[in-house]
């Protein structure tokens, strides 16, 4: 017991442990007769994977979540949807504000990895801000698709789909109650729902870093932090690159036997998925070749750091095109909007993408063992560490040694790779003597 005692988690494995119960306790609730429509207890390994993919909002299922789960069912993992999207420890100091308990340091720690804070220092208040973020993008969200829903659905139906799809969507989940079990694409022509979820998933991907900036100093860039230019920077240049690249690949292709607004509006919709949403309004497996090899690049890059989505970071690539730039150019410092890029983020980006590559190539031969073709292997399982929930079909026959492989790469995506790596290492002080550097030839 004294030993137990003695155990004293850190900032990163404490976010790493939330995690995993959070899942376990879902894997349970969803294991439950009372959770699915059959009344049938559902597989324990089934219920874990449907409860890591809500909660580390990715969104790949084994079962479609209208006709498999109950209203209860459903509602765990609207939850686990909501608090793995916002963060447990973002969820937990939200009672402790209510409760006006003190929030101590080790909390504001790990808040700093939840909500993607630069200093421990005003993290309680950006967690504050987050929540009302969060609170006011998914309710406006609702009472719009509420009033879409409802005339095609029915009132309480329509209510609850409303809710439901704008949380989904804000937290780049891609679960929905559409009951046809393919996603949204028969809905691909409707103009609101599409815009509506298109602008939850970009706000959830930009990053509650970015809203603090937009809130405090409003719609000033040269005021922002270098963090938020980057980021609004690229995922603009992503999402309009990526939405002209769709219409022109597939325009004749998936897109064809349309009008032309409804291929404009899929091509935009296509774009903007990709980074970490999970939902599609077209049939991934129409896609040409050309096209699915640009969809798994923009799940690769993913959303902003501190946001409800996953991938390298949008922030991270960004650092990474610039470092290289910089290289070619024969420049010593990496210098973007009259500002110098600090060594050690440069040092940080680089080892956050060998280490999400080097899993995702893992989980990729795994799949491939299983008898899973290459490229659905690697759509998978980048889809999975992104925590996209992009599929080409393959996600409801994993074999079951394939889906705890998923279930890990969706756990490492959403917590992050590096975080899973440094929960389970010691930390090691810094040498008083460094040993003396020796140069090898690179390229």
């Amino acid at each position: 017991m004294s030993d137990l005692r003695r155990i004293r988690l850190n900032a990163v494995q404490t976010l790493v442990l939330g995690f995993a119960c959070l899942i376990f306790l879902g894997g349970v609730l969803l294991s439950l007769p009372i959770a699915s429509r059959d009344g049938q207890w559902l597989p324990f390994l089934d219920a874990l994977f449907t409860a890591a993919s809500a909660s580390c909002v990715t969104g790949l299922v084994l079962y479609d979540t209208w006709t498999q789960f109950t209203l209860f069912g459903q509602a765990v993992i609207l939850m686990l949807i909501q608090v793995g999207g916002l963060g447990f420890m973002t969820v937990s100091i939200l009672f402790a504000l209510l409760m006006r308990r003190r929030i101590g340091l080790h909390q504001r720690a790990v808040l700093m990895d939840t909500v993607g804070a630069l200093q421990v220092g005003g993290v309680v208040r950006l967690t504050r801000r987050a929540l009302l973020v969060t609170a006011a993008c998914e309710g406006v969200g609702a009472l719009v698709l509420m009033a879409w829903f409802c005339p095609r659905y029915g009132l309480a139906r329509g209510i609850w789909m409303g809710l439901f799809h704008a949380v989904s969507a804000f937290c780049n989940a891609g679960f929905d109650l559409l009951g046809t079990g393919s996603s949204l694409t028969s809905i691909a022509g409707a103009v609101v729902p599409n815009v509506v979820l298109m602008a939850l998933i970009v706000c959830g991907g930009l990053g509650f870093l970015v809203w603090d900036d937009v809130l405090t100093k409003g719609l000033h860039p040269r005021r922002w932090r270098l963090h938020s230019k980057i980021v609004i920077t690229a995922t603009a240049v992503l999402l309009v690159g990526g939405t002209a690249a769709f219409y022109f690949l597939e325009r004749d292709g998936a897109f064809a036997g349309v009008p032309e607004g409804q291929k404009v509006l899929m091509a935009a919709f296509q774009s903007v998925t990709p980074r970490t949403a999970g939902f599609n309004t077209v049939d991934l497996m129409a896609l040409s070749e050309s096209a699915t090899l640009l969809t798994m690049m923009l799940m690769f890059v993913g959303a902003g750091s501190g946001s409800t989505g996953g991938g390298i970071k949008v922030n991270t690539f960004a650092v990474l095109v610039l470092e290289t730039l910089s290289q070619i150019r024969r420049k010593e410092d990496v210098n973007v909007f009259r500002r110098r890029l600090d060594e050690e983020t440069i040092h940080r980006a680089h080892a956050s993408v060998t280490m999400y590559t080097m899993a995702c190539l893992v989980g990729c031969l795994v799949l491939c063992l299983q008898g899973i073709a290459l490229e659905d292997a690697l759509y998978e399982a980048i889809s999975a560490i992104g925590t996209v929930g992009l599929t080409r079909g393959v996600t409801p026959v994993l074999p079951e040694l394939s889906k705890a492989v998923i279930l890990l790469l969706m756990f490492a995506g959403r917590v992050g790779s590096m975080s899973v790596a440094m929960a389970v290492t010691r930390d090691h002080p810094a040498p008083r003597v460094r040993n003396v550097p020796e140069k090898i030839l690179i390229g």
